[in-house]
């Protein structure tokens, strides 16, 4: 599959007809929106915007959640239109956080993941205790509270437990290196998220060794890809074992709600 299909498939499978466990999906004429039955943070995945109605349809959208009482993040890749949604969501007071590369792998083409040797330090992680603490480890690096997060994780694990599996390295009871996957469904796609560990814990081959135990996972479940928004420190890790960039994202998180509410 050309690198042209590919992107059209990811854009298929995990834009437009995404399902999130917790969210009610909501399309409308311009955006595809998924909001929180938890009271959690929000996020539209997809716009159908130009460069005529762009500023108008964020107002919109920032109104919508704002009477719902919860931030939003709107998703945009390089490839959106229009070209400068980007900067009309910046205008708009959203904070643009760094860009990542949307990085994809062919799961048949991870030889070098699915084939490594099975390292005996990465564990699973099933329980609330190491969501916890893979929070906890999550906080310390980013430097900011991923309570949500943990709470979404803890919560998704439970009522679908197949849909999502956490793993994580240990120094004696110390957790100092995590990551998680997460399977769609009626996708080809798994996605990798986390893979935070602590910085004296670096150039171990942690990394690479939470990359392949969940390639393996995803192997033994069917699925064809692997994809990840990675970091400018992830991308030549993941370029070194096969994974190649589709495009690029960003984060757009919407600014703090009104004082009215």
């Amino acid at each position: 599959m050309n690198k042209q299909d590919l992107l059209l498939l990811f854009d298929k499978e995990l834009r437009k007809n995404l399902h999130t466990p917790g969210y009610r999906r909501e399309v409308t004429e311009h955006v595809i929106r998924h909001v929180s039955l938890h009271g959690e943070r929000g996020f539209i995945i997809d716009s159908r915007v130009n460069e005529e109605n762009a500023s108008e349809v964020i107002q919109e959208e920032m109104n919508y959640f704002n009477r719902l009482g919860v931030g939003f993040e709107w998703k945009v890749y390089s490839y959106d239109r229009p070209n400068d949604l980007k900067e009309l969501l910046g205008q708009a007071g959203f904070t643009i956080e760094p860009q990542e590369s949307l990085m994809v792998m062919d799961i048949n083409d991870a030889h070098s993941l699915r084939h490594r040797k099975q390292q005996t330090y990465v564990n699973e992680i099933v329980d609330q205790k190491g969501i916890r603490e893979m929070i906890s480890l999550i906080d310390i690096i980013w430097e900011d509270s991923h309570e949500e997060l943990g709470n979404r994780l803890w919560r998704d694990k439970q009522n679908d437990p197949d849909s999502l599996y956490l793993y994580g390295i240990y120094d004696d009871d110390r957790l100092v290196s995590a990551a998680w996957i997460c399977f769609e469904k009626n996708s080809s796609f798994a996605s990798l998220w986390g893979g935070s560990t602590l910085p004296e814990y670096r150039g171990k081959g942690f990394y690479t060794s939470l990359l392949s135990v969940r390639a393996n996972k995803a192997k033994e479940k069917g699925y064809q890809f692997l994809t990840v928004d990675a970091s400018p420190m992830s991308k030549p890790i993941l370029e070194k074992h096969g994974f190649y960039c589709l495009a690029y994202s960003y984060g757009c998180q919407s600014p703090e709600l009104s004082r009215n509410h």
